[in-house]
């Protein structure tokens, strides 16, 4: 089943709880948290005390998702925040393992993410350790920037290796996802679609996930 994840980078920051408010009860099963630090990518964001004043109004599935330096400082305050998972990017931190089973340890499933030109031999050995893998489909650090459709052949291959080794991680399609793009992503293998402009741009954002869903299965992954 493929996954809508609006992400509140692109929200309305003056009516944050209702706009959550409005894709959760679009059916929207995950609420994706963009956290930027000003050094691994050029933008700031937020942190815990959002993802905690956020939690006792929503039961959507807290995904964080950290482009900062050194992740390993943040996993605890987050987890204690309310977020249910965690992922950072390869080139974040030195002790990538470590890190993953800090997350676990918290309770929290993991993930890694991807930049658009990271390939995917970096996660060969630790994919097996892995919840979901994120592969970028912009460049991190902004939102409402275009889709790089160079990125499709990435997802095809971590989705056939993931079919063939039985494994359960799922993948996630962050940057560009729009009603054009997502059946392209679907199609290629992704299981969870991000969306920030898409849904917080439109006019209704509720309608937004619902049309967006309808665009997910119009087609069928291989």
């Amino acid at each position: 089943m493929i996954q809508i994840a609006p992400s509140i980078l692109s929200a309305d920051f003056s009516r944050l709880g209702e706009q959550v408010r409005l894709v959760e009860d679009a059916g929207a099963e995950v609420l994706h948290i963009d956290v930027m630090d000003g050094h691994f990518v050029p933008n700031l964001t937020y942190g815990p005390v959002l993802v905690k004043s956020l939690r006792s109004h929503s039961s959507m599935r807290f995904d964080v998702h950290l482009m900062v330096e050194k992740p390993e400082l943040f996993i605890a305050d987050f987890a204690a925040a309310g977020a249910d998972h965690i992922t950072f990017h390869l080139e974040a931190t030195y002790h990538v393992h470590r890190v993953i089973q800090q997350i676990k340890e918290q309770g929290m499933t993991a993930g890694i993410a991807l930049n658009p030109a990271t390939p995917l031999d970096g996660i060969k050995y630790i994919l097996q350790d892995l919840d979901m893998v994120l592969l970028m489909t912009v460049n991190p650090g902004f939102g409402g920037q275009k889709f790089i459709p160079n990125v499709i052949p990435k997802i095809q291959v971590l989705h056939r290796h993931l079919q063939q080794t039985g494994s359960t991680c799922q993948i996630e399609i962050d940057g560009g996802i729009n009603l054009e793009t997502a059946p392209v992503v679907v199609n290629a293998g992704a299981h969870i679609l991000v969306a920030g402009s898409a849904v917080f741009t439109h006019p209704d954002p509720k309608q937004a996930v619902q049309e967006l869903r309808q665009a997910a299965h119009s087609v069928k992954s291989e």
